[in-house]
């Protein structure tokens, strides 16, 4: 049997509109008025799961979906960076940024690599049930599995983007993956049906 994965990427937040690493803050009114515009517009899962941060679970609650926190499937753990703005970290520590973007391996931040990142998403695809499920899940989640269903190296990681409120759909068996890029939410061509 074919697994089919989609992937949600969440609604905005002020952290993101200000280039943020993620700090916890909620989504926005307005994009929480997408997301609900949005709901019941995916095709009905066998399961939903859910990245334990707080725009995922408030994106899922706004398209009126349920399911299991993943903590395989968290963002990035950019450890003391978190909160923090690019420009801010790129002020204070131009090196280590720079090294952190250069090799997907570093993790100068005290967090996690890139690499770590792909290992993790790549080992839950590996557990991933058959049928179809839903996953409302942070950018760099998507990208991590992007990267690894099309085995691409990991520097490819920082060229993929992953507008709010898209999805993002693999499917495939014994580890062969085929991708359908970033359908925005509400449309139509979201995701096909078998």
């Amino acid at each position: 049997m074919t697994s089919r994965v989609t992937f949600v990427s969440p609604a905005t937040s002020s952290s993101l509109r200000q280039a943020r690493f993620d700090d916890g803050a909620s989504i926005d009114a307005g994009a929480a008025a997408q997301a609900h515009a949005a709901a019941g517009t995916l095709p009905s899962p066998a399961r939903v799961v859910i990245s334990p941060t707080a725009r995922c679970r408030e994106t899922a609650a706004a398209l009126g979906l349920r399911g299991a926190e993943t903590a395989r499937l968290s963002g990035l753990d950019v450890g003391r960076w978190r909160g923090l703005s690019l420009a801010e970290v790129g002020a204070a520590e131009p090196e280590e940024v720079d090294r952190w973007l250069a090799d997907p391996a570093s993790a100068p931040h005290g967090g996690e690599s890139v690499e770590d990142l792909r290992v993790r998403v790549a080992l839950w695809l590996a557990e991933a049930a058959e049928g179809r499920t839903l996953a409302v899940v942070e950018p760099e989640v998507v990208r991590a599995a992007v990267t690894h269903v099309l085995q691409m190296p990991a520097a490819a990681f920082w060229r993929l983007d992953v507008p709010p409120l898209t999805a993002t759909t693999i499917s495939g068996r014994s580890g062969r993956w085929n991708l359908r890029l970033g359908h925005p939410l509400g449309s139509a061509a979201a995701e096909p049906e078998d």
